[in-house]
């Protein structure tokens, strides 16, 4: 059984007052002699608990707006002293310095205070100096120290006065875990500042945090372990999500719910996207969500079947009925209408989210062997994206209908896994080619996918042809105007298969390839 050192003297020093008077009162009745500081000594004093403040104990005053208070040696030594060390117990005892054996401190909310819109000079005075210096220098010795670094560890700290202190293996976890949120809240000091340099591109240096959320079943396949985890402040996208119904989440479901909240809240009408395997089996715009939905599983009603649902609408209790027809595994929404919660939920197995808050990140980080690709994160908003700066090169003027449905396919071309092709009608996918090694056969799947309804459809590539066969495989389908990047050297002769055959062809000058 491993010894147990007991506390004798703290040092407590917190921004997060909860639960400090329960805290104090603990310590104090334990016999433990209490150093605090500022405010926090003030709250202990006006609650008649014996205090001595640093200011006492070291004969130097709190300085420069609070800016130094703890940064003296008399406070280190005391934290940094090995006590197994008798040298260092002799040092500590010429200079009148007594060891600690228990700090508990925690730091400004530098985090919260960004967040916040705070002013620059507000959130650089909540970047805490003294706090994590303290926090490391007992960490570093916790061989002789116990830090307490966040009021979720106080259950902890009573067990272990109530059990005569902590054992050498509980001080090590607990220096653990102080140095995450040291490492923590460094990062997000770097991270923030970074915004006021004049570096363009890409940092040179970028740090994150992920916490667990909770363990996952298993991973891709069962003989995977996985986890969730998410950032601190899980501001947005699935982080944020509440789940109101139904087992929990699967790595896959994920995925797939990742998938279809980017692909269906990619489009500015009610739209709903259908998932599998990450790629879309469906999606539509309507005039409502029920009516997107109808269109969107039509697309591929087999492939549906245990898919993942998103809409970027409320879900309505019609389309809460249609889709209870269907076997599903996941369905996203920023709302639902009274009622529809209930007629879903009578589905087994289904998984009901609700996402009411969703921005696309900045920047997108893809982990490869020994390193980490990061790149900023594909728009929809880019001058080639609007359909006022596409450049027609075949064709005649379009109708109405046909430019909509071009806008619609170039939107929800991003989202199929490449190469992809997309055709399109009446503001629905009706045949998806994803995932294919070359252009030719994605043409050939969607046209496949989509049968009949292929005939007076639009389609949308992701990247340009780079030969005309691809095209000419659309065109005999029935295919009646294109939308792609362009850019191929064989330009020419796409260009030309498609003005033989007259139907319109736009070039957008933007690629949106998709391989993740």
């Amino acid at each position: 059984m491993s010894t147990r050192k007991p506390i004798r003297r703290a040092l407590v020093s917190v921004y997060d007052k909860t639960d400090l008077i329960e805290l104090a009162n603990a310590l104090n009745k334990a016999g433990v002699l209490i150093l605090s500081t500022g405010s926090t000594a003030k709250k202990l004093l006006d609650a008649g608990i014996p205090v001595t403040t640093v200011e006492d104990y070291t004969k130097f005053p709190e300085m420069l707006d609070g800016r130094v208070k703890t940064l003296h040696p008399r406070i280190h030594a005391g934290l940094l002293a090995d006590q197994s060390n008798r040298d260092h117990l002799a040092q500590l005892e010429a200079q009148n310095i007594e060891a600690f054996d228990l700090v508990v401190i925690n730091l400004y909310p530098f985090t919260q205070t960004i967040e916040s819109g705070a002013a620059f000079e507000e959130c650089i005075e909540q970047i805490d100096i003294g706090g994590p210096s303290m926090l490391r220098g007992a960490a570093k010795n916790h061989n002789s120290v116990a830090v307490i670094s966040d009021p979720s560890q106080y259950q902890t700290l009573y067990s272990a006065l109530e059990s005569g202190g902590f054992t050498i293996n509980e001080r090590r976890q607990l220096a653990l875990e102080t140095y995450r949120r040291t490492g923590e809240y460094d990062i997000a000091i770097s991270e923030w500042l970074s915004q006021f340099t004049d570096s363009e591109g890409l940092p040179e240096w970028t740090g994150r945090v992920w916490h667990k959320v909770n363990d996952l079943r298993y991973g891709e396949n069962p003989h995977q372990s996985a986890a969730f985890y998410a950032t601190a402040n899980q501001a947005s996208g699935l982080a944020a999500t509440e789940q109101i119904h139904g087992k929990a989440m699967s790595f896959n479901n994920f995925t797939d719910a990742d998938a279809a909240l980017r692909t269906a809240w990619d489009q500015s009408e009610p739209c709903v996207a259908i998932i599998k395997h990450a790629n879309p089996c469906g999606v539509a715009i309507g005039k409502n969500i029920a009516d997107a939905y109808l269109k969107a599983h039509a697309c591929d009603s087999i492939s549906a079947f245990g898919g993942v649902v998103a809409a970027n609408r409320e879900i309505s209790i019609e389309m809460a009925t249609a889709l209870s027809e269907i076997f599903t595994e996941v369905v996203i929404a920023p709302s639902y209408e009274i009622g529809s919660v209930e007629i879903l939920s009578k589905k087994p197995s289904i998984r009901i989210l609700k996402a009411s808050k969703y921005v696309r990140p900045e920047l997108e980080l893809r982990p490869i062997l020994g390193g980490l690709l990061i790149q900023t994160t594909d728009a929809t908003d880019t001058s080639g994206d609007s359909f006022s700066n596409w450049k027609q090169v075949s064709g005649g003027a379009i109708s109405e209908t046909i430019k909509a449905d071009l806008e619609f396919a170039w939107r929800a071309i991003r989202s199929v896994k490449s190469n992809a092709i997309l055709l399109a009608k009446a503001g629905a996918s009706v045949g998806i080619g994803m995932g294919q090694v070359n252009r030719v056969d994605s043409c050939g799947l969607a046209v496949t996918r989509a049968g009949d309804r292929v005939k007076n459809s639009v389609a949308a590539s992701d990247a340009f042809f780079p030969f005309a066969d691809g095209l000419q495989i659309l065109i005999e389908a029935g295919v009646t105007a294109v939308v792609q990047p362009g850019g191929s050297v064989r330009d020419e002769a796409v260009i030309a298969a498609a003005q033989k055959a007259g139907i319109a062809m736009f070039f957008t000058g933007v690629r949106h390839f998709s391989h993740a």
